[in-house]
């Protein structure tokens, strides 16, 4: 897999001007695209930046992640609460299937095997003097989602949706940028390098079937859908490998959608997923027969 670096497009949505000050709410930075035929971009390559707000190439685990309610860190039986172990750090599948979704997109910046790449975090040294701050896993809300532009009626309104975005991004800059034996349990930590295993194994046979199903916009463009397409990539692999319950993977690879994506990306990955659970389990009957 070889990568090159994308420049950064402006969004034509900033361009726009309104009578009240329009605030996009960001769906996120565009992650790139693996629907690429010999695991390389072309080196005229471009995505285009969903977020109006802030400009990111999105370095290795480094997300946008703005939301507009605050979860309420006090009640403890909300649901958009991170999952946190006993040791202090994060114990769900979710967080697994973000990290891979990440290590993923650097893999194809860098063109680097992601096993390789997930390795060479986990063993990194960290820099003298560095210290996590543990109370940041508390505020990070891996269920915020994104949406569609808000129109406010005021620049007081306005600041104040803008410093809230910030802040978030604050929040899962530094935890997706930390060491991940600092944010995840062990157990999140093994799924993960699971889920990244099952992907290069089966990587260029899932090419094939992303042409056959995907977009023809997706295909097209494919440096500007790398985000979705990752996330094509990590679904498939984890139902066709680990055999996880197709409900649960297609339900999880939506959310990441919403999450980190923008347009009708969820709806779209929706139905690949659907196509491709099908033609697995015409396979299995066949190999049945």
């Amino acid at each position: 897999m070889e990568g090159v670096l994308l420049p950064v497009c402006p969004s034509p949505s900033s361009c726009s001007a309104t009578p009240k000050p329009r605030i996009p709410i960001p769906l996120r930075s565009s992650f790139p695209s693996p629907l690429l035929h010999n695991r390389f971009f072309s080196q005229n390559a471009a995505f285009s930046l969903r977020n109006s707000l802030r400009t990111s190439t999105f370095a290795l685990a480094q997300h946008e992640a703005p939301v507009l309610g605050k979860p309420d860190n006090n009640n403890n039986s909300s649901p958009y609460l991170p999952k946190i172990d006993k040791t202090g750090r994060f114990c769900s599948p979710r967080a697994a299937r973000e990290l891979a979704l990440s290590i993923i997109y650097a893999a194809c910046l860098e063109g680097m095997d992601p096993v390789r790449l997930f390795e060479k975090r986990m063993n990194a040294r960290r820099e003298a003097g560095y210290k996590f701050n543990e109370e940041r896993l508390l505020e990070y809300n891996h269920m915020s989602f994104g949406g569609p532009p808000v129109t406010v009626g005021s620049d007081e309104e306005a600041n104040e949706l803008l410093r809230h975005i910030e802040e978030e991004s604050a929040i899962e800059a530094e935890v997706l940028t930390a060491p991940p034996k600092l944010v995840y349990n062990k157990l999140i930590l093994r799924f993960t390098k699971k889920l990244l295993v099952a992907v290069r194994d089966t990587w260029d046979s899932h090419v094939l079937v992303i042409n056959k199903i995907a977009p023809q916009n997706w295909k097209n463009e494919p440096a500007a859908k790398i985000l979705e397409l990752s996330i094509l990539h990590l679904a498939m692999s984890e139902m066709e490998v680990l055999e996880t319950r197709h409900q649960i993977v297609i339900n999880e690879a939506v959310d990441l959608a919403k999450r980190f994506c923008d347009g009708a990306a969820p709806r779209i990955i929706n139905g690949c997923l659907r196509t491709f659970f099908r033609e697995l389990e015409l396979e299995a009957s066949n190999n049945q027969v």
